[in-house]
């Protein structure tokens, strides 16, 4: 994977990609659990993860690539997929909890 892609540049991007992608699922499915319907927020939950694990796969080649001594560059863009990475974990655990607030409502 991480082998395939060498610019930093391109490798933060794809990060950037799939951890938008989960962010923007989560946030899906946040919105059809306000709306009551807990079996489509679930399967929204469970598409995103396949993208944050692709992100954090990415991420994860490139610590191993420096923890074995190989120089890896630095960059305000891959920064900026760092915090993305961070902050759509963070953002998928509060949706987590707000779904089963949600579900608690409903009952």
């Amino acid at each position: 994977m991480i082998e395939e892609i060498t610019d930093i540049n391109m490798i933060a991007f794809s990060i950037i990609s799939n951890v938008g992608t989960a962010k923007s699922l989560v946030m899906e499915a946040l919105y059809a659990a306000k709306e009551g319907d807990f079996e489509l927020a679930e399967e929204k939950l469970n598409e995103s993860k396949h993208f944050f694990v692709e992100g954090h796969k990415i991420h994860a080649s490139l610590i191993q690539k420096e923890a074995n001594g190989e120089k890896v560059e630095f960059s305000l863009i891959f920064m900026h997929a760092e915090d993305q990475l961070l902050s759509t974990e963070t953002i998928s655990e509060l949706v987590k909890e707000m779904i089963e607030m949600y579900k608690r409502f409903d009952k």
